[in-house]
């Protein structure tokens, strides 16, 4: 499935026509399209619902996913919430992507009172993966202004020279623009080399047509509010142009044309009786606009009476002088309309007509390198967890940041959720921050069950020489009694962290859950949530020192958990050295590491021992790896040992600013993940998402 995000230069550029056009053309190409409009842009005189939704739906036969308010949007973005506008967004992707070969994405437009939009459109492209078509005007600009404008609004998604910003399409182009493009010895857009690009390509020339701008005279009628004279064929005859007549009938017979509002003063006898006749010769006027609310006299009307109402002449009678109708119909939205299908279909197939619609197939054929953003990630885990509707132990249960999250995933659907604590201090902590807890949340008191899980727990144990006494002074520790119960069975899953150490989380897994029967080991990796996507690093926070082993198979654990969570796998063997560039026994390690885990996976995409740079960044890798089918590509990066890990996964979180879910056990029975102690409470909650994915994906394999 393929996505194109349709982002304007500027106000005007007519970017519904353009996005409509797309459809028809990709449409008639054979492919399977649908349309999504993330957020409504309302015009200030729109009543109904968002124009380019119902517009669609109306000629397509399918409905896309309603758009997200304006005032929502600028809620969240007010209240420091953009990540959840995106996962808003993707959702409504989805939706809309459903059986579909390509999805074309209309972006925003930007306005003096909302100027934030430009930046906006370059981060919804981002999250989506899109691959960014310009869409500019000629109707204001010369050729070589338009080319400046195409090239400062590619800067808001990473430029000209950027591998997803692919063409550009110029709307509303006179004659004469027209011919200079079409002129081999232009060199209006090759002036600059960026332009020269292969793939930044001209996707498609569109001239000016007066009559997709042209509204019904019904339109008018309704702008104006005005009485309805003689109706005629008002809902047909469109308004090309608008004469207003100041001068006698003589002087304005010859601007007597097909699709011309004729508008003067009720009282102007001469210009009424002109214009009847010209109706009565078969000249298809607009209609009649009366101003000043001056009704014609009762016996010129008469006289014009059945010609008018032969030949389908709309009258309307407006309160405004002739000056404030001609200003009030300048301000007309000159957007198709809603209702009007004819005028629908006309823009849709003009504007096809004039796109390279075989090129766009072609691109949607095109493998393009997949990356999962951040936003899709997350709502991604959200959606999933959703679904899989586990039960999560969290074991530090009056702590503040845990309550929260608590709370929100209860609200959200996420997972249903046991506090370990007292209730009365539970209640008290959420009543400090201002909220209340939902009936839905479990809270289970330590001293009251705690109990019920000696026996069990030195039945695991015996083994270890446990007794009764120091079993129940080893649950004692929330942390322990919850995975006690993970371990029977009450619950999926269990997250801590949140004021524990790693060991102190991990430990009692060990000790408790054990390994998975298919896992040699236990290993993490962390998800970081770059700017524009998601990788995977592994491991960083438990095996010290790995032999080649047991790196290799932290390799295969991540890559699979990142197959698990929707990012392809390309996995990077770590070192400080590319190929077999470098000697010593660390990067031997690494080597050997690369060669058992290509060997007991096959099916993987795996390459080692690889630099950072060459793994994360393709022009290093050209030069560095220009063979590998990892290198600049990587998504999952396996570091050699803990220090390296842990190290690095730190550097990039904070120098970066980027979010990090992790770390996430691989290698258990069942999930037990923890939580950074600086942990914020969308942290705590997006790993409890994962957690009861990771559930269900357990009690799958069962």
């Amino acid at each position: 499935m393929h996505t194109f995000y349709i982002a304007p230069t500027s106000f005007g550029v007519g970017l519904t026509s353009v996005a409509l056009g797309l459809v028809r053309a990709l449409d008639s190409v054979g492919l399977r399209v649908s349309f999504c409009k993330p957020i409504a842009q309302q015009h200030a005189s729109d009543q109904g619902p968002e124009r380019s939704t119902q517009m669609i739906q109306q000629v397509m036969g399918f409905t896309p996913p309603p758009p997200i308010s304006l005032e929502r949007v600028e809620d969240l973005l007010g209240d420091n919430k953009r990540d959840m506008l995106m996962e808003e967004i993707v959702e409504q992707f989805d939706r809309a992507a459903i059986d579909a070969d390509v999805v074309i994405v209309e972006g925003l437009v930007p306005t003096r009172a909302a100027p934030y939009v430009t930046g906006l459109n370059g981060d919804i492209a981002k999250t989506l993966d899109a691959d960014v078509i310009l869409v500019a005007s000629g109707q204001e600009d010369s050729l070589s202004e338009v080319a400046d404008k195409l090239e400062i609004t590619a800067d808001n998604f990473g430029g000209i020279q950027h591998r997803k910003v692919i063409g550009y399409i110029i709307n509303k182009l006179s004659l004469e623009q027209v011919q200079q493009i079409e002129d081999s010895s232009s060199e209006v857009f090759d002036k600059l080399p960026e332009f020269r690009r292969k793939q930044f390509h001209p996707i498609g020339y569109i001239p000016w047509n007066e009559d997709m701008s042209s509204p019904r005279t019904k339109e008018i009628a309704d702008l104006l509010q005005t009485q309805i004279l003689y109706k005629g064929d008002i809902e047909q005859r469109r308004v090309t142009g608008k004469v207003l007549c100041a001068r006698t009938a003589a002087n304005i017979c010859h601007l007597l044309k097909p699709g011309k509002l004729i508008i003067c003063p009720g009282d102007r006898d001469d210009i009424i009786l002109a214009t009847c006749m010209a109706a009565s010769n078969g000249v298809p006027l607009a209609g009649l606009l009366l101003t000043n609310g001056i009704e014609p006299h009762e016996q010129i009307m008469n006289l014009c009476k059945k010609n008018v109402q032969q030949h389908g002449l709309p009258i309307l009678l407006t309160q405004l002088n002739s000056y404030n109708t001609a200003t009030t119909l300048d301000r007309l939205n000159n957007e198709v309309p809603i209702d009007d299908r004819e005028r629908i279909e006309l823009v849709m197939n003009s504007v096809a007509d004039k796109l390279n619609g075989e090129w766009l197939k072609e691109r949607c054929g095109t493998e393009v390198e997949i990356r999962m953003s951040p936003p899709a990630f997350r709502y991604q885990l959200i959606k999933r967890a959703n679904q899989a509707k586990k039960r999560i132990v969290l074991p530090e249960g009056n702590e503040p940041r845990t309550v929260r999250a608590a709370s929100i995933c209860h609200e959200r659907g996420i997972a249903e959720c046991i506090l370990l604590g007292k209730t009365d201090e539970i209640h008290q902590v959420a009543q400090d921050q201002g909220f209340q807890l939902p009936e839905s949340i479990i809270i289970m008191e330590p001293d009251i069950v705690r109990g019920r899980y000696i026996s069990p727990m030195v039945e695991l144990r015996k083994h270890k020489g446990l007794n009764a006494p120091m079993a129940e002074a080893q649950l004692e520790d929330n942390v322990v009694l919850g995975t006690m119960m993970l371990a029977q069975g009450e619950v999926d899953g269990l997250v801590s962290g949140a004021v524990h150490t790693t060991a102190n989380t991990i430990r009692p897994a060990f000790q408790l859950i054990k390994t998975h029967p298919d896992a040699k080991l236990v290993s993490s990796i962390f998800f970081m949530l770059l700017p524009e996507q998601v990788l995977v690093y592994g491991d960083c926070a438990v095996n010290p020192d790995p032999n080649a082993e047991e790196l290799a198979d932290i390799a295969i654990q991540s890559a699979d958990s990142a197959a698990a969570f929707g990012i392809l796998p390309k996995v990077a063997m770590i070192s400080y050295s590319t190929g077999s560039s470098g000697t010593g026994s660390d990067v031997e390690k690494v080597r050997e590491a690369t060669k058992i885990a290509q060997q007991k996976r096959p099916d993987l995409l795996i390459d080692g021992p690889l630099q950072y740079d060459a793994a994360a960044i393709e022009n290093v890798a050209k030069k560095k790896a220009p063979n590998s089918p990892v290198a600049g590509k990587a998504t999952v990066f396996v570091f050699p040992d803990l220090n390296t890990g842990n190290t690095t996964y730190k550097a990039v979180q904070r120098s970066a600013d980027v979010i990090s879910v992790g770390p996430m056990l691989q290698g258990l029975r069942k999930p037990v993940n923890d939580l950074s102690r600086g942990a914020l409470v969308d942290d705590i909650v997006y790993t409890i998402a994962l957690t009861a994915i990771q559930a269900d994906q357990f009690s799958s394999r069962k």
